[in-house]
Parts: C-alpha cells; structure tokens; sequence
C-alpha cells in the first residue's frame, strides 16, 4: 500500500513523535511505500526504514498544545490562534500532501490538526488521538471540540491508544462512538530487549560517545563519564525516569521517593521541572545520587533499561498510553507507574503475566509519595529468583500485548472496514 503519515512536530523527544517514528520504520519495513509529513529538520538522520520524508513549510506559527523551544519554528499556543491562522496552517499542509500524489490511506495525529488536515486532503484517512491535545488544547474549550468533531465526520477511523483516551475523546467530541477503535502504542520488541550487562554497558557508552552537539533536547556533554561513573558498582540498585521533566509528569515525587530510599536514580529528558529539581538536590547530601542526563533516543535507551532495576512513570496527569513503561518492560526492566488513565491500563497488562504474589508492584497510588517508594523498595528488595520471574513477566506481557508489527496490521486493517 501507499501510506501517508502526517505528524505536525519532530520524530523525537515525546510520545506522539516517537510514535510517528516508528510507526513509519514499522509500516516501511512491512513493504508499504511510506511518505512522512513532519516539521523534523533532522528526519533524514532517523531510521525510518526507507520511508520519504516532506517537510511543509509553514506560513506562520506552529500551533502546539505546550509551549517548548524549536530551532526553525515560532511555537504558538493552539487555542490562541485564530481561525484564519488555523485554517492557513491546514491549507499549507493539505496542500503539501496533495503534491505528493494519491495515497491508500492517510495517518494523521492528534485530533486537532490531525483532523482538518485529513479532512482538507482528499485522502481516505483516520486520526490517531493522542493525550495532549486533548487535555491541554480542547478540554474547556467548546469551539475547538466542536472543530474536531466536524473534521472527523469523514474520517475511516479514529484511534485512541487506551481505554482512557476513548473515553476522553467521547467525552469531549461529537463523533460516533463506533468511528473509535482501540489500538495501543507499539513497542519495538526486537530493539528493546533484556541485554547482558556488559553488552548493555558497552552499548550505552558506545553511544553517548557518538553524541554531538548539546542542547536542551540533545544529551548532555559528559554523558560517558556520567555513565561509568553512575553504573561502576555493579550490585548497586538503581531506577530510571524518562520523559518531560514536569511537576505534571510527577518527576518531583520520585525525586523525594529516591531521596528516602537513597537510591540512585537517573532522570532523563527535558523540560521546566529540571533547573528547580537540580537546584533542590544540590541542597540535600543525598541529592548527588540523582542525576539528570538529557534526553535520550531509542539508539540509548536500547541498552540504558536493561542497566537499571525498575523504571518509574509517576506522573500525576493524565496519560494516553505509558508507553516508556511498556518499552522498559520490554527489556526486562519491571515498571512502576503512577495507578491512573493510560498508565493502570499498562500495570494491568502486566498483572496478567506476572506471578500473583507481585500483582501490587507495578502501579502505586497517584500522587502517593509514600506508596511510591514502598512499591521501590519492594521491587528492589526480589530475590534473584523472583527478580528474574518478574523480568521474564514484564518482557512477555509486551511481547503479548503492545509489539509494533500487530499494532500497524490493526491501523493498516482500518483501511479495508
């Protein structure tokens, strides 16, 4: 088939841009002749399987749902845009999607703009719904649900990644429940796997070695002597946090959960939270033992999971799909996320597969500082035994449930209903 994929933002850094990432390199790699539609200027450095990459240029502000910096491109708040700026916003890529030529099928995300975009193109399409527009840009705001709702009316399907996005979505949107068809994120099972300790090792250095440049979204310099240092002691228990460093993601509650138990904890991403939570922890002695590195792409933390015993999703907002959860279980790393919207639907997949002495260990109580690091300290307190029973656990509940080649058979299928 000849597939479209329109993603308005990067390939890299969040959620809906690593899902559109691998999305294509999954789709590629099937045989289809796939073209991405994305605002990357460095698309053609990624592994995208061989698909082609269009970058529309835009005619004003990107319309974004959090404001964040981008090199080449004036981020803007989507409901403080007008409509005019809007409707210009989606004629420039709808038009940049009907150069390209006839498709079988358009892919578009988040419903806004995903969806005046699919509907402005000509193209059979569906939308794939993501948290952020959702909660950031349409909740309270009339005008843009009922734009969304208009926009979907033509669309094949709309794809919400967990129970708790459908909901959502109905909730917010006008449209037919029966246009909604659940299908989770995929992971890559076959890059993400549990690794020997030296080959995990060896591979993180090697590639914190080839970074280049440093920015807020680049890794930071010194990655690789922050790395040795971190993992030197190879019995020393130690947790990961990757994504935005937000007081909404909850990074602060592990900080103090981490801070309690002593446990040396990397915090890896971008985002507000870093500078005040740098600044706290350089005022507590326990604070050298968390360290922040930047954010890290797929090519690190392939091999960074599989170093560390547990890996944290805290966050007190609500989550479409916890999807960096999914792909640390998927190398043998048991998460443990924060019991709410699309990260309880993550815990209960993994509840079962694992044994069912350990079912309270993957999700802890929102917002419960306390509950949190008893759910670490549990963890980090298995047997060797039953550490690797509950690996073993967390690796097949993703390999059963969330792999990326059934994912794009399911959203590819949605073509044909």
């Amino acid at each position: 088939m000849r597939i479209f994929i329109w993603h308005g933002y990067l390939l890299t850094g969040t959620g809906s841009n690593e899902y559109s990432q691998a999305l294509a390199r999954t789709l590629a790699g099937q045989g289809h002749e796939v073209t991405v539609f994305c605002q990357d200027p460095d698309a053609a450095s990624l592994d995208l399987g061989g698909a082609r990459v269009v970058r529309p240029q835009l005619p004003g502000p990107l319309p974004v749902f959090v404001l964040d910096r981008y090199a080449d491109a004036a981020p803007a708040l989507l409901p403080e845009l007008t409509r005019e700026v809007l409707d210009e916003y989606v004629a420039v890529n709808a038009a940049a999607i009907r150069a390209a030529g006839a498709a079988d099928l358009l892919i578009t995300n988040h419903l806004l703009m995903g969806g005046p975009v699919g509907a402005a193109s000509g193209l059979p399409f569906v939308v794939k719904a993501h948290g952020s527009e959702l909660e950031y840009a349409m909740r309270g705001n009339d005008g843009l649900c009922e734009w969304a709702a208009q926009s979907l009316a033509g669309a094949l399907a709309v794809i919400a990644g967990s129970r708790h996005i459908e909901r959502v979505v109905t909730d917010l949107v006008a449209v037919d429940p029966r246009l909604i068809h659940v299908i989770p994120p995929g992971v890559d099972t076959d890059m993400m796997r549990p690794r020997p300790r030296d080959e995990a090792l060896a591979g993180l250095l090697a590639e914190a070695a080839q970074d280049v440049g440093h920015g807020e979204r680049l890794p930071d310099a010194g990655n690789v002597a922050r790395f040795q240092s971190f993992f030197a002691d190879p019995d020393l228990p130690r947790a990961v946090y990757v994504g935005k460093i937000s007081d909404e993601k909850g990074v602060p509650l592990l900080v103090e959960a981490a801070l309690e138990l002593r446990l040396p904890t990397l915090i890896v991403g971008f985002g507000p939270a870093r500078a005040p939570l740098e600044q706290r922890l350089g005022e507590d002695p326990a604070g050298a033992g968390i360290v922040f590195t930047g954010p890290l792409q797929h090519r690190h933390l392939q091999f960074l999971w599989p170093l560390v015993d547990v890996s944290v999703a805290p966050s007190v907002f609500p989550e479409a799909f916890g999807m960096v959860a999914a792909e640390a279980a998927s190398c043998g790393c048991p998460p443990v996320v924060a019991d709410q919207t699309g990260l309880a639907e993550i815990a209960a997949g993994l509840r079962q597969f694992y044994p069912t002495r350990f079912a309270e260990l993957p999700a802890f109580p929102t917002g419960d500082v306390d509950a949190l690091a008893d759910r670490l300290r549990r963890t980090l307190a298995l047997s060797p035994g039953d550490r690797a029973d509950v690996s073993a656990a967390a690796r097949d509940a993703v390999v059963g449930l969330w792999s990326w080649g059934s994912v794009a058979d399911r959203i590819v299928a949605l073509s044909d209903d």
